[in-house]
């Protein structure tokens, strides 16, 4: 069944469904499986890979879950052949949790209470409604013990039938479906006088059905701090003759009519209003608001792992010299110069900004730091006083070649007083590694990057109020997914960044960087067997994604596997060619089928091995658009409507773009200004986080501080 499940839900074959449990189930990461057994799974990507992973951890946790329910169903003695089928066939936890409902133990509940007095004969007697006679005749029998009177018994009847009627999971089915589907979500404001960022909830209302993701999440927020009150809201009159048509007998030929019984209707009527008002509907509402949460924060993680990966992939600024600097006020300026590998050669604190002033003295000390270093870039962190920094900046660059940029700093702070800032930076203080990551964030976004909580970088939407576990398993398969894709250099990467490599643990990541300080730079790949707790098996999951450009062994500084060096050699001399021929070489003719076969290698890793050594340790961030270096400054209070300028796409949420026009304060380009006269579903259909793009200045506001424009394709 999961198989056939998995298979109708990714579109894939019988046979990769098998091959790709298989490989999980043998311990291989989705990194690998996804780069170096194409010819296993017919070349799924990493997406799918990661989607099959996901689901088949859900798929085998509902079937766990119905093996505990079938268990504790047969235990009490109430499994039937019917219920058994029905449980096995369940497609979701929801529907096995409607099935198990009526089986569970119970304690403390009116009807559990009334049950105990022993009134559950009596409910099952007005439920049969063959009373022809005044039912207290009947309730009188049962006025004994913890029963006072009639009215009694028949009120505890009555909760017995109302919990009957709502733990009928066809019930709760139909319900939940009319609910979401013509049911509207209300809010209102606790104190409506009060001006909130949460004005637009204030007297809202919206189908269930068609409300936003991120609209959800707003309310959620809104909720969690007592600003907004919501609730579900939908007419309940259908919903009522829906069950008394299943509920109260029916001998004649129209469903919608049902036999009236004077002495048992009035009391089943008044069961069905109170199980639906007081235990259908809350329960209902409350998986409706969860699914809605859950879905919103699906959505919502996805756009934040697509941001993510593009800011991660921005592409880096190599063979530059790098001065970091991190702006403040009362603190002053800390400068941080690294060289074109990232090494830090020179640290400063300057007091430019108020309440010191010291401008011009400022000014000579970077103008003499630019000098002696021969500073390509002055990388500005976006934080506090950066406006300030960078008038200063740009007055300084004056008659220079140095360009500058403000860099976004979110997590910098963060990343600069943790335990692992210290490790790597013990001889500098917080502010000095502050301004040395905003320089090496510029020199490579991703070796920097991934020392950071992924949520403290500043492209999410809501990240702080969903599930953060699933939020994080999501942000770190993403940022797994691009470290392996780009690869490292094993002489000069981090234990962050070793650890996002496929089958590296942080253990073995420090041990790896451990090996290097106690025995110098790795020679080739394969000395990482000699790293403590890095066996065969960790070998073959990590070797292929980590590059040494150093070893005399020219594929180690390619993603070649070393797997399949042998067939690579071989290959080679087949063709009689060696490494530096076969970049110019045009291998258009060639039988890749008849050398796969002669080779004993799988024709898309041969295609694959091919392409590697027409570029061998290729950056796949190459290609990507550089980003936008400046030299002179514009503020909010220079911009002009219909003004057109470049931007950089900072963060995408669902109702648009905000973009960084270099003056201090994104403006936004909503979801309507990205494509004139033409509906698309989501920002990110058309736009990356780090594009540039052209934009129109529609309109602005410099007390609120408010951009809107427009995209100019």
């Amino acid at each position: 069944m999961i198989a056939q499940t998995l298979k109708k839900e990714l579109n894939i074959a019988d046979w990769q469904v098998n091959k790709v449990m298989n490989l999980i189930d043998e311990g291989k990461t989705i990194p690998f499986i996804a780069r170096y057994r194409k010819d296993v799974t017919g070349s799924l990507n990493d997406e799918v890979l990661r989607k099959f992973d996901d689901r088949l951890k859900t798929l085998r946790n509902l079937e766990e879950k119905k093996e505990q329910v079938l268990k504790k169903i047969e235990e009490k003695g109430k499994l039937t052949d019917a219920l058994k089928n029905k449980i096995l066939n369940a497609k979701t936890l929801v529907e096995l949790e409607d099935l198990y409902r009526p089986y569970k133990s119970k304690k403390n509940t009116r009807a559990s209470i009334a049950k105990e007095k022993g009134l559950e004969s009596l409910a099952k007697t007005i439920l049969e409604q063959n009373i022809n006679y005044p039912l207290d005749k009947i309730a009188q029998k049962y006025v004994k013990n913890d029963v006072k009177s009639v009215d009694e018994a028949i009120d505890g009847a009555k909760d017995i039938i109302a919990e009957i009627v709502s733990e009928n999971s066809e019930f709760r089915k139909k319900i939940r479906k009319n609910t979401y589907f013509v049911g509207n979500i209300k809010t209102k404001c606790k104190d409506s006088e009060n001006e909130t960022e949460y004005e637009l909830y204030y007297n809202y209302e919206e189908k269930l059905s068609k409300i936003p993701p991120h609209r959800i999440l707003a309310i959620n927020r809104g909720e969690s701090e007592k600003i907004l009150s919501g609730k579900i809201d939908l007419e309940k009159d259908d919903i009522l003759i829906y069950l008394k048509r299943h509920v109260l007998k029916n001998k004649s030929k129209i469903p919608e009519k049902v036999e009236y019984n004077p002495y048992t209707t009035p009391i089943i009527e008044e069961s069905i209003e109170d199980s639906y008002k007081r235990l259908i509907f809350p329960a209902i509402e409350r998986e409706i608001r969860n699914c809605l949460t859950d879905k919103a924060e699906k959505k919502s993680i996805e756009v934040f792992k697509k941001n993510l990966e593009q800011l991660l992939m921005e592409r880096p600024i190599s063979s530059k010299t790098i001065l970091g600097w991190d702006s403040a006020f009362r603190t002053g300026c800390k400068l941080a110069v690294i060289n074109s590998n990232g090494k830090v050669l020179d640290t400063s604190l300057i007091y430019p900004t108020e309440p010191q002033n010291k401008v011009e003295e400022s000014k000579k000390l970077v103008k003499e730091l630019i000098k002696k270093y021969d500073i390509d870039i002055i990388a500005i962190g976006n934080g506090t006083a950066s406006k300030e920094s960078e008038k200063i900046v740009a007055d300084i660059i004056k008659g220079t070649n140095t360009k500058y940029i403000i860099v976004n700093e979110a997590g910098a702070s963060v990343y600069s007083a943790s335990k692992l800032a210290s490790e790597e930076f013990p001889e500098f203080n917080e502010g000095e590694r502050s301004a040395i990551s905003i320089a090496r964030r510029l020199q490579d976004p991703l070796a920097e990057l991934v020392k950071i909580d992924p949520k403290s970088i500043g492209v999410g939407q809501y990240q702080h109020d969903m599930n953060q576990k699933r939020l994080n398993e999501s942000l770190k398969s993403t940022i797994e997914k691009v470290v392996n894709e780009v690869g490292v250099d094993l002489n000069t990467a981090s234990s962050s960044l070793l650890n996002y490599i496929s089958g590296i643990s942080k253990t073995v990541s420090k041990n790896i960087v451990e090996y290097r300080e106690n025995n110098g730079a790795f020679k080739n790949r394969k000395e990482l067997l000699n790293v403590k707790k890095l066996g065969d098996k960790t070998f073959e999951q990590c070797a292929g994604f980590i590059k040494v450009p150093e070893s005399n062994n020219p594929l180690d500084n390619t993603t070649i596997h070393p797997e399949s060096y042998k067939a690579c050699f071989k290959f080679l001399r087949e063709l009689n060619y060696d490494l530096d021929d076969i970049k110019e070489k045009n291998l258009e003719d060639i039988n890749y089928e008849s050398l796969s076969a002669d080779l004993d290698i799988g024709l898309i890793t041969l295609k694959d091995i091919v392409k590697e050594l027409k570029k061998p340790g290729r950056d796949p961030r190459e290609d990507l658009q550089k980003p936008i270096l400046r030299k002179n400054i514009l503020g909010i209070e220079n911009l002009k409507e219909g003004m057109v300028l470049e931007g950089t796409v900072r963060n995408i949420v669902d109702f648009g773009a905000f973009v960084d026009i270099g003056v201090h304060q994104d403006g936004l380009v909503h979801i309507s200004q990205i494509v004139e006269n033409k509906f698309i579903k989501h920002p990110l259909d058309i736009l990356s986080v780090g594009d540039i793009i052209t934009i129109k200045v529609v309109d602005f506001d410099i007390d609120r501080k408010r951009i809107s424009l427009t995209m100019i394709l």
